[in-house]
Parts: C-alpha cells; sequence; structure tokens
C-alpha cells in the first residue's frame, strides 16, 4: 500500500527578528503535529503570512501579497490560508471582513492552538461543508509558549526569544497592544535551549526581547543571564536585541566588557534628539542620559559598534526639534541607523495627539530623506575607517555572487570573501579592503587561526 503524504505547510514571515523566531516556532509546531514544511507557497496546502503591525506600510504590503497568495486557493480548493502575528492581532476579525478568503486568524499568543485549528478547517474542506473562518487573537499573561519548539533555518546562529511583549508605553508603539504586557522565561529553559543549540553545532545566538535588557525572572536580572548564557561551553558569541536605554546598567555594561563571549555590538534605539519629542513619545530617557550611556559602552567596551532607531516627523515635532536630531547623529556617529518617518498606528497614544499637531506628508519626508542622507554619509566614514582592519567573521552563507561567501564580525559588519560551501558555519580570519553601502568585501588570509574561547564555569548567582 502506497504511504500518503503528509501535508506541507508554508510560512511567509515579515517584520522583525521576534516574528522570524515566531515563525521558526510555529514550523516547529506544525511540523510537531505531522506538516512537511514546504519550501514555496506552490507546493503547500497550508500557507501562513507571519506579520508585522509597527508601520501602516507593511501592513498594506501583506494585505496586497495575502491577495496574490488567494490564487493558490482557486488551485488547490482545501488549500488554508491564514495570517498570523502582530497584524493578525492588532486587525481581529476586521482582517476575515477585508479579505474574506483568509481562513485563519491568529495573534501570538495563539500559536500554541495553531496545529489543532489548521487540522479544523482542513477537516471541514474534506467534509465539504460550508467553509469555515477561525480567529484565535485572546492575549493571555500565563502563555510562556513553554515546551513548544521552533524549526531552526539555520545551523550557524540561532534567535532564542527570552522575553515577550513589553510593558513600556512608548505613545507611537503598537507591541503592547498586540504583544501584550511583559513575559520573561525561565532562565533555566532559556539556558537549557542553547546547551541543546550547541550541541547542534550552533555557536553564535542572539536573545530576543522587545526591550531585552529589562528582563527579571525571580532572583535573575539581564546582565545575569547574559553571563550565564556566555559561559556555556561551545557557545563563542552571543549577542541581544534590542535593549532600551534606561534599562542600560553598569552591570550590563561590566558583563560586555569582562565575557569573551559577548559581541561589541548593541543596538540601541534612541528615536530622537529632541528632549521635548522624547517626552512626547514617552521614551523615559533623555538625549543627555542617552549620550551618557553611549560614552559608558565606548569606554568599557572598546570598538563597539553602536547602531539605532530614529524616527521622523513624529506629531509634534518642529523644524528645531529635527536639526537637534541630526545634531545628535553627527555628535553619536552611529554605525548604522535604521530611521523611519513617523507612521499613525490605530489604538496608541500617539494617534490621539490633535491634528494639527501631524507633519504634513511632504515635510515629513523631506526630513526623512534628509535624516537618510546625514546617517549614510556617516555610516561610509566610519566604514571607510574600518577598511584595513582584520576581522574573525563567522560565515552564514553563500554570497550572491558566484564563489562568495557572506557572513559577519563580532561587530556586526556584513562581509563578503572568496569561498565555498565547505566555509558555511566556520570562523574565519579576513582584512577589509573595501565597502559597498552597509557591506565590507575582504579577502582571507591563507590560514585561518580558530582563535578559540576561553571557556569558564557556569557561575553560582546569590539572589538578588
Amino acid at each position: 500500500m502506497d504511504q500518503v503524504a503528509s501535508p506541507r505547510a508554508y510560512v511567509e514571515t515579515y517584520g522583525c527578528q521576534m516574528n522570524i523566531a515566531d515563525g521558526e516556532l510555529m514550523e516547529g509546531i506544525l511540523e510537531g503535529a505531522g506538516y512537511d514544511i514546504a519550501r514555496s507557497p506552490e507546493d503547500a496546502d497550508v500557507i501562513l503570512v507571519n506579520t508585522c503591525a509597527i508601520r501602516e506600510h507593511a501592513e498594506r504590503r501583506v494585505l496586497g501579497r495575502v491577495g496574490q497568495l488567494n490564487q493558490f486557493k482557486r488551485l488547490k480548493p482545501q488549500l488554508v490560508l491564514g495570517v498570523t502575528g502582530c497584524m493578525a492581532q492588532r486587525m481581529k476579525d476586521e482582517l476575515l471582513e477585508r479579505a474574506p478568503y483568509v481562513d485563519l486568524v491568529v495573534g501570538p499568543d495563539g500559536y500554541r492552538g495553531l496545529a489543532d485549528a489548521v487540522d479544523e478547517l482542513r477537516a471541514a474542506r474534506g467534509t465539504g461543508k460550508s467553509r469555515r473562518q477561525l480567529s484565535m487573537v485572546d492575549l493571555s499573561i500565563d502563555e510562556d509558549y513553554r515546551g513548544l519548539e521552533q524549526r531552526r533555518r539555520s545551523g550557524v546562529t540561532a534567535w532564542v526569544p527570552v522575553q515577550r511583549g513589553c510593558d513600556h508605553r512608548c505613545t507611537f508603539c503598537i507591541v503592547p497592544y498586540v504583544r501584550g504586557p511583559e513575559k520573561n522565561r525561565e532562565p533555566e529553559d532559556v539556558l537549557d535551549e542553547i546547551r541543546a543549540l550547541v550541541a547542534a553545532g550552533v555557536t553564535e545566538v542572539t536573545l530576543l526581547g522587545q526591550t531585552v535588557n529589562s528582563y527579571r525572572h525571580e532572583r535573575w536580572d539581564f546582565p545575569m543571564l547574559l553571563t550565564a548564557v556566555s559561559r556555556i561551553r561551545g557557545i563563542r558569541r552571543v549577542r541581544f536585541t534590542s535593549p532600551h536605554p534606561n534599562d542600560v546598567t553598569p552591570a550590563l555594561v561590566e558583563v560586555m566588557a569582562a565575557e569573551d563571549a559577548v559581541c561589541e555590538h548593541i543596538h540601541l534605539p534612541v528615536q530622537s534628539g529632541s528632549d521635548r519629542v522624547l517626552r512626547r513619545m514617552l521614551r523615559r530617557h533623555t538625549v543627555e542620559d542617552y549620550e551618557e550611556t553611549v560614552a559608558l559602552l565606548r569606554n568599557e567596551v572598546p570598538g563597539i559598534a553602536i547602531s539605532t532607531d530614529i524616527i521622523a516627523a513624529f506629531p509634534g515635532e518642529t523644524g528645531e526639534d529635527f536639526e537637534q536630531t541630526l545634531e545628535l547623529v553627527r555628535r553619536v556617529r552611529f554605525d548604522e541607523a535604521f530611521t523611519y518617518r513617523y507612521s499613525p498606528r490605530a489604538g496608541t497614544p500617539a494617534t490621539r495627539l490633535p491634528r494639527q499637531q501631524f507633519i504634513p506628508g511632504d515635510v515629513a519626508q523631506e526630513r526623512l530623506e534628509r535624516l537618510i542622507r546625514e546617517t549614510r554619509a556617516i555610516q561610509a566614514l566610519i566604514n571607510a575607517e574600518d577598511v584595513g582592519r582584520v576581522e574573525e567573521v563567522l560565515v552564514e552563507k553563500m554570497g550572491r555572487d558566484e564563489g562568495m561567501i557572506m557572513g559577519r564580525t563580532r561587530r556586526h559588519k556584513v562581509v563578503v570573501a572568496p569561498g565555498d560551501e565547505s566555509d558555511i558555519g566556520r570562523y574565519i580570519n579576513v582584512r577589509l579592503t573595501r565597502s559597498t553601502g552597509a557591506t565590507f568585501v575582504a579577502r582571507r588570509f591563507p590560514k585561518e587561526d580558530p582563535n578559540p574561547v576561553q571557556w569558564l564555569p557556569l557561575p553560582h548567582f546569590e539572589a538578588v
């Protein structure tokens, strides 16, 4: 008797690193329920679009993509089409109304029941009964994803969520409303997961959280967790993202300076260079606070690379406020800046500001373009200064051009160099020869030096 083929599921992810980790989580849940993971929507019996809700443009793009994917339902009437993640949580049943061909809407706290929901929809399709739609968008303070296993897409590096949700209430941000309050994982669960990753050959991990450095679980705080992770035998590099400036404490900086495995890079969102705008954003730090944190990091972690997020044209931002942001950019000299034009998100406090305070579209776009030019010019200068440096690169994948591999330095710089597939997962030493935008081209040394990390015993932590 011929064996019945397993149903196939395809997960397409948009958005931040947490969304990428959630996409891997959904794949792991479905694979554990007997589904094969498809590489393309054409091959799938279930298509899930894992979404972001940070900006309106991202939502419009996803709605357009879901409409495109609907074509596969015409070819496979039993196919299940679902939307998951932050956009699903924000729009809820409205999504089913605006895109009536969608069968399933699942928010971030509904993933545990994902496989059962998909099975139920596929079974209903098989009976020929009238079409069903399901919505799973309840937020739960008790959902910590414990016992759910991610399906890792890379055997080289791994995203490890340690925290979900957010207790900060920045007035522009939708995250607390679509992911709920901050929930921190059991530290031993995190350490066990990373030990299992090491056993599978992973040597670099990135600890994830909405404000990752606010992590606290009973007597553990984030510096303690970071120390413990960096001392796991076999871990060579540890990163974390995204920290909040308010929680970059001297204790955290001390760990970054002392632990060999912790990389010399930090992504530190500033959002604005105007104290007046920062207060309206409810960021809880001043420009002076931020620059003192940057000075502490650069003093204690020599050569550290700092990247950031900046929003242009927040409601009420004056020309003077914007100039102050440009001045901050020039003083700090960010290695990389992710720049955005303010995008109203329904349900966030900023949308309730007086309408006359919203910046006209042409002015907002002009400010964004000036900000982009400024940040890119500074990045180009920093990259030019880095040319000639010798760096250690962890090779992640093949590059776009034939005969080239791509990886990152400890300072999170993207590098392409000559190589082949046998290099993937290896650490190689290179000399940076030139930069193209945010990417470096490098030449390899004839003989690689593994530079092994000096592993330290797991510390014993006293209660705090």
